[in-house]
This record gives structure tokens, sequence and C-alpha cells, in this order.
């Protein structure tokens, strides 16, 4: 049985805002209470025949564009309108219904809850063989909207995944010295978790599946008004410590040249990085 579920009416699948709300009001402790940041992983959080079907329609990535830089490689991001599969969008749009938004109020305690309707950075998530997301925190301010992100949601779509292939999601403590949670990214799982300044996560070793299978996920986000005039922050890639990864040795030396590189000089000093 899953945690939510989608009822047929008149022919949309859609949340009962009543359920939702009990559904988040059952978890509000183990969510207010989890290390190292307020989060919640739950399994069958949607029906898994019902995902495994929708699968059909995750669209090809083959032609698109992906991330390839130090810090993600190999990710592909696909919004709604890029989804040629009608059950496949309206399960996205759904995830941002006010009766989900019941869901993470209670769950959460955040309240005034606001869906993006851009899906900026979020929608459906793909990363190829090799591919990786180092550790980071997310950006704090939407944009288009000028609202303040609150809320990360990832629902898992990767059936038959064995351990081996790697790809689980870390959270990190808020002073990066040690992962305190890893959740492997199985079909039907689900991770709620607050996204402030130090709230660190990702997967950043490289994927070992093979080249014909992928780590697939949806992410939405979620944001409320500002809570004060604090400072704007892009997305803050971290380094493991006692790494000998070069990604985290390349993603080192960026923060040195950034904070201690006078700015005239930053462009030179990044052409100098000898973890290229």
């Amino acid at each position: 049985m899953s945690l939510l579920v989608l009822h047929d009416r008149d022919g949309r699948a859609v949340f009962d805002a009543e359920e939702c709300r009990a559904a988040g009001k059952a978890l509000h402790p183990r969510y207010a209470a989890a290390q190292p940041f307020p989060h919640v992983v739950v399994d069958d959080f949607l029906d898994v025949a019902l995902l495994r079907a929708l699968m059909s329609g995750f669209p090809d990535s083959d032609d698109r564009r992906f991330f390839d830089r130090d810090q993600e490689r190999f990710k592909y991001q696909i919004a709604p309108d890029e989804i040629a599969d009608t059950a496949l969008r309206r399960l996205l749009l759904e995830l941002n219904s006010p009766a989900f938004l019941a869901f993470l109020a209670a769950l959460t305690g955040i309240d005034g809850l606001i869906p993006d309707p851009y899906f900026v950075g979020g929608g459906l998530h793909e990363t190829r063989s090799g591919g990786h997301l180092s550790i980071h925190a997310d950006f704090n301010l939407h944009e288009q909207m000028k609202v303040e992100r609150r809320l990360n949601l990832l629902i898992y779509l990767n059936d038959d995944w064995p351990a081996a292939w790697g790809g689980d999601l870390e959270l990190w403590n808020r002073d990066m010295r040690a992962c305190k949670v890893k959740v492997a990214p199985t079909i039907g799982r689900a991770v709620v978790f607050n996204t402030d300044a130090d709230s660190f996560h990702g997967h950043p070793d490289p994927l070992a599946c093979p080249p014909d299978r992928s780590r697939r996920s949806i992410a939405t986000y979620y944001y409320t008004v500002p809570r004060s005039d604090g400072p704007v922050r892009t997305t803050r890639f971290q380094v493991r410590p006692g790494s000998g990864d070069r990604a985290d040795r390349r993603i080192a030396f960026g923060h040195f040249v950034n904070d201690w590189v006078p700015a005239r000089l930053q462009r030179y000093a990044r052409r100098l990085n000898p973890f290229r």
C-alpha cells in the first residue's frame, strides 16, 4: 500500500487533500527530529505499479543537452513541457497541487508553500553511467518569482537497481565532516528535505550502472515568501573530507580562487587549475 493514493476523478488522477494532510501529520515528528537536517525517506510513496507503467513515457535523452562539468556530469533535466506522455506530465503537475501542498505543510510544519510552475531545475532527472552530482547546498532564490526555496522532493524511478551500481543520495552533516544518511534510489522511494544553506546533499561518486541503464527520478521544489532580506546564494558545491577524487579537488581549488584570488586575476587562476 502506497503512502499517497492518486484517485480517478473525472478521468484525472488526483490526490485527496484530507488524505494528504493526515499522511503528512503522521510523519511530522519523524521529519522534524531527523538528522543531519529535517528530512524523511519513505518507501512506496506512490504506487510502484503506477510508476512502472509511467516509465514507458520517460523521454529519450539521447539527443538532449546534459550537464558535463566538474560538479555534475552526464545529468539531464526534462521539464513537463518536454514530456509527450500525458499521464507522466499530469503527475508532475499534480505534485504542485493544493492537495499535495497540504501534505508537505503537515509533514514539515512550513506554512504558505508555493509550487514552481516553471519547474526551474526540476521535472524529470536522468544521470547516465559514469555521471555524478557533487555534494552541495541548493540556490535559495527563484529568480522569476522572487520567492525563497524551502523544500526538495525526490521520487526515484529505478527498478532492479543493485547496490553495486551506486547512486545513493548522501546527506552530510552541517560542518561537512561526515555523511550521515545514504538513500538508495530504488523505485517508489521518496525523499523530502529542507533546503537551507547547510543542507548538504548529492550523489558524488560516478555511477557504475551499465551503459544502457541510468539513474532516474522526479524532482520538484517548493518555496515561500522570503523570510528576510538575507543574502542570495547560488548552488554551493562542497569538498568531502579526505577525498582523493579529482572532482572534489577541482571544487576545492575553485573555492580557493573565489575566496582568495583578486577578481581581476580569477579567470587566469582558473586556467592554471592543476586538477582539471
